[in-house]
Formats: C-alpha cells, structure tokens, sequence
C-alpha cells in the first residue's frame, strides 16, 4: 500500500486536504476516488501533537491539484531504530550526500547535521544551501516513505564545524567522533547503554587534526570502527547501523 508522509493533524473519521507534497505522489502515482493509502505525520513540517505510529485512509476525491482523503483507523506501528543516532557530517561531493541521507533514514536516523570543514569540497551559503537542505529534507521522507519508517529525520541547515561546536548540546546524547588517531577505542567495546548517540564524522580526507582536537575539548571521544580506512559516507552509515 502506498505510504505518505503528510504533515498535518490526523484524526480518524476526518475529511482531510492533503498538503501539496502528498497531493502531488498521490497524483503521480495515478490514484483513484477509492484507493487506500497510509499516512504518518511525525517529522519535519509538522509541530502538533502526534500519536506516531501511522493511519489508514482512502482517497475519497482527485481534483486537478486537490486531493482528498478520509482518515481510517490509527495502527500504532512503529519501525524505528531502539537508540536515538545523531550525524553530524562533513558534507560528501556530488551525489554521495543524497546516497548518505537516503541510506541513514532507512537505517533510523534521529537527525543529520551537514557540516562545512576545512578539508570540505562541497561548499554552501544562502540560499543554494537552503535548497540543499530542502533537497535533502525530500530524500528523507521519500526514504521513510519507502522503507516504513513512521519518523523522518530532521536535516538541520548547514553549518561550519566551528559554528557547531560552540552552539551544540550534547547533554542528552553520547558524543562520538569517527577518528584514525592514536589512542582511539572500538565501537564495539563500548557500553553505552540505552543513551542517545552522536557521531561526529569527516569528509573526504577526514578532519584536520585541529578540528578533531576541538571536538575532543568538546567533549567528544574518539572511537574506530576498525582497522579499514572507510569512505566518509560509509563509515557514517557503519556506526548509524552498528548502534541504531
């Protein structure tokens, strides 16, 4: 059955207008007065209350740019990773940071922090990195959609690793930064319990030794995920999948 994200209060038994993103799948996929849908609204776009899980629904009119639906039965499902994981990342080039937020929010990311480095190739400002986070913010819902994920990952504006650092809370989280240097401790030694977690990981060619020493005076601790040298993207996604 299709799947929607639609940011938008869902109650049972109600008549509801689809936002304009949802209206627009719906119509590409060709729909019909009569089908049935599943909608779930926990995620960006969306601040009210929400009692997760997802819906039923079935269309009940297709206009040319309206479509509406009846709200069915609430399914209190839930397909999400048992530990909140938070990336921060050097943004990759080309198309690898659309592959890295796809792959994350399939595997359950709780959210995603692009970041500017010194050794970063990808450079964003105003509003081309607006669009790019808005871009992104679509390539997360479309993953959920796909992969039944009921809670679609926030893609915070893009930010300098030096921004970050200084305006971050890692209060309620484990801070972990993905390194290669001496001294480093194996993912998979550690207990961490059931605490949230936040990886802190590089570019291409990874920080620079001065921007891994400011994470570590912001308390982050250095670990490895093993003796391989791993694509930024990759090595992302590893510990996401390790701990998610």
């Amino acid at each position: 059955m299709p799947r929607f994200f639609c940011p938008a209060l869902l109650r049972t038994g109600d008549l509801l207008d689809l936002p304009a993103g949802a209206a627009r799948h719906v119509q590409v996929l060709r729909l019909q007065p009569g089908d049935a849908i599943t909608l779930f609204n926990h995620g960006p776009g969306w601040e009210g209350p929400s009692p997760g899980g997802e819906f039923e629904a079935r269309v009940t009119l297709m206009g040319r740019s309206q479509v509406q639906v009846e709200i069915g039965a609430h399914l209190a499902i839930e397909r999400e990773a048992q530990r909140g994981v938070h990336l921060a990342v050097g943004m990759p080039a080309n198309e690898r940071m659309d592959w890295l937020v796809e792959k994350a929010a399939e595997l359950g990311v709780a959210s995603i922090q692009p970041l500017m480095t010194e050794r970063s190739v990808l450079r964003l400002a105003a509003e081309r990195a607006t669009k790019k986070v808005d871009h992104w913010q679509s390539v997360a819902i479309a993953a959920c959609e796909q992969c039944g994920g009921n809670r679609v990952p926030t893609i915070h504006p893009v930010k300098t690793l030096t921004q970050w650092l200084a305006a971050m809370d890692t209060s309620a989280m484990q801070p972990l930064l993905l390194s290669l240097r001496e001294g480093t401790q194996a993912l998979r030694s550690m207990a961490l319990g059931d605490s949230s977690a936040l990886f802190l990981s590089g570019p291409e060619g990874g920080l620079s030794a001065a921007e891994e020493n400011a994470a570590v005076a912001a308390g982050f601790k250095p670990i490895t995920l093993g003796p391989r040298v791993l694509r930024s993207e990759t090595a992302a996604l590893t510990a996401l999948a390790l701990l998610a």
